[in-house]
């Protein structure tokens, strides 16, 4: 029963260190976004909607910054 039970929280807290550690990622990613988008609501909605094209394209974490430096670049201002 002592493995048992030393098994079950161990794969508990590996599995809530897995979840914090995509949350965190998850949250590092949508700041990027966010902050290249500045104030204006529109293109904080635009860079959101970048930041999902990113992820459906698999764009790698590695290059995010610089793909989404580009579509911020795309923006069309009025």
């Amino acid at each position: 029963m002592d493995y048992f039970i030393i098994v079950v929280t161990t794969v508990a807290g590996l599995y809530f260190h897995w979840w914090l550690y995509v949350r965190i990622k998850r949250w590092m990613d949508r700041d990027l976004a966010l902050s290249l988008a500045g104030k204006d609501d529109q293109k904080r909605a635009f860079m959101l909607q970048q930041l999902a094209n990113a992820q459906a394209q698999k764009i790698k974490r590695r290059d995010l910054p610089q793909w989404l430096e580009a579509a911020a670049a795309g923006y069309p201002d009025r």
